[in-house]
C-alpha cells in the first residue's frame, strides 16, 4: 500500500468520524431541558439528577423527529396591584344575587381572563415522581419564586396569582382558592407572602404543581366540615374587606355571602333581596358572624326566631321584612331601635 492510499483511507475515516460527531451533536442539541420538554429522534432517554437518584429516572417515549414531548405525570380572586394605602375591591359590577349565580366564584377584579392553554393543564413526569417524595422547603421556595418579580421576590402578587392558578388549572375565583388562602392564613386577597406560602404548603406537604392538584379535593371537602367551615367563614371577612376600612363594603359582602352561603341556606335569596333594598352600605364583623349563626339555627318559617334575643338589628329587620313579603304582616313586637 503506497502513501497515497494510506492518506486517502485516513481522510475517509476522518470524514466518517466528523459525520458521526455531527449526528450526535445534532441529537443532543434537540433537547430542551428548560421546561421538561424534549425533542427526540426515536430515542428512549433516562434523565438523572440529584433529585432523581441513579436508577430512578424519567422515561420519555419515542417520537418522530421534531415532535415535542412533554413528560407526563401525576375563584384566587382577581386583584388589582397593591397600593400603599388603598387596597379595595369595589371595581366589579353589581352582582346577580340569585342562588344560581356564581355559586363557586370569588369576587372578580380587573385582570385578564384565565387562558385555558396547555400550560394550565400541564402535569409533568417530574411532578409525578416527586409526588412520592418527601416535602422539600427548598423546592417549595423555588416554586414560589416562579411567581414573583425581582423587585419584590417575597410577595406573590396578582400577576403571579394568575399564573399560579393557571398552572394548577383552577379559576382564580373558585372557592377552593379561598380555602387555600385560609390554610396559608393569607392576609390580603390576591397576594401570598413567602411566609404565608410556606406555612400553608408545609402543612399540606406540597412543593410541586402535581402535589397541590392532588390536594384540591381535600381542600374542597373542608367546606363540608361544620367547624372548619365556620373558621373559613370568619376568616373570609378580614381576608376580603378593604384593609383601610373596619367594615366590609356591601358589594363585596354580597359576593362573599353568595360564595359561602348561597347553596346551603334556603333563605339566602330572600336575604339577598333584603340587602338590595335596605339602607345598609357596609356589614360589620358582628353582623357577618351572626348571619352564619342565623342561617344554621333559624327555621325557614322563622318560628324559632326570638326578636328579643341577642341578634343584630339587621336580622330583626330582615325577619320583619320577610314576614311582610310572605303576607304574614308585621310582628306584634316592634323591631328594636325603631
Amino acid at each position: 500500500m503506497n502513501l497515497t492510499s494510506i492518506l486517502s483511507e485516513t481522510a475517509e475515516k476522518e470524514q466518517e468520524n466528523r459525520y458521526e460527531t455531527q449526528f450526535i451533536t445534532d441529537q443532543l442539541g434537540s433537547f430542551n431541558l428548560s421546561e421538561n420538554q424534549y425533542n427526540c429522534n426515536g430515542w428512549t432517554q433516562r434523565i438523572l439528577s440529584p433529585e432523581f437518584p441513579q436508577g430512578y429516572g424519567i422515561t420519555v417515549e419515542p417520537a418522530r423527529i421534531g415532535q415535542s414531548l412533554v413528560t407526563r405525570g401525576g375563584g384566587m380572586p382577581r386583584s388589582k396591584r397593591r397600593a400603599p394605602s388603598n387596597t379595595n375591591y369595589h371595581h366589579h359590577a353589581a352582582t346577580d344575587m340569585s342562588p344560581s349565580a356564581h355559586e363557586d366564584s370569588m369576587p372578580r377584579h380587573p385582570s385578564k381572563r384565565l387562558r385555558h392553554t396547555s400550560s394550565a393543564r400541564r402535569c409533568t413526569k417530574t411532578e409525578d415522581v416527586s409526588s412520592t417524595s418527601s416535602f422539600s422547603q427548598k423546592r417549595c421556595i423555588a416554586w414560589f419564586r416562579e411567581y414573583t418579580v425581582p423587585d419584590d421576590p417575597d410577595t406573590l402578587g396578582p400577576e403571579g396569582m394568575e399564573k399560579f392558578c393557571e398552572d394548577i388549572a383552577v379559576e382564580p375565583e373558585n372557592v377552593v382558592m379561598l380555602v387555600l388562602a385560609y390554610k396559608m392564613n393569607a392576609r390580603q386577597m390576591g397576594f401570598f407572602t413567602m411566609s404565608e406560602w410556606l406555612k400553608g404548603l408545609s402543612e399540606l406537604q406540597c412543593d410541586t404543581i402535581g402535589k397541590i392538584q392532588q390536594k384540591l379535593e381535600y381542600l374542597r371537602n373542608l367546606l363540608n366540615e361544620p367547624h372548619t367551615f365556620k373558621g373559613i367563614y370568619r376568616y373570609a371577612y378580614d381576608f376580603a374587606r378593604d384593609k383601610d376600612q373596619r367594615s366590609m363594603d356591601m358589594e363585596t359582602a354580597r359576593v362573599m355571602l353568595q360564595l359561602l352561603l348561597g347553596r346551603h341556606w334556603p333563605l339566602f335569596s330572600q336575604f339577598a333581596q333584603f340587602l338590595d333594598q335596605s339602607k345598609y352600605k357596609v356589614i360589620n364583623k358582628d353582623q357577618w358572624c351572626n348571619i352564619l349563626e342565623f342561617s344554621r339555627t333559624i327555621n325557614n318559617d322563622l318560628s324559632n326566631y326570638d326578636l328579643d334575643g341577642a341578634w343584630p338589628v339587621m336580622l330583626d329587620e330582615f325577619v320583619e321584612w320577610l314576614k311582610v313579603q310572605r303576607g304574614e304582616g308585621a310582628s306584634s313586637t316592634n323591631v328594636r331601635g325603631s
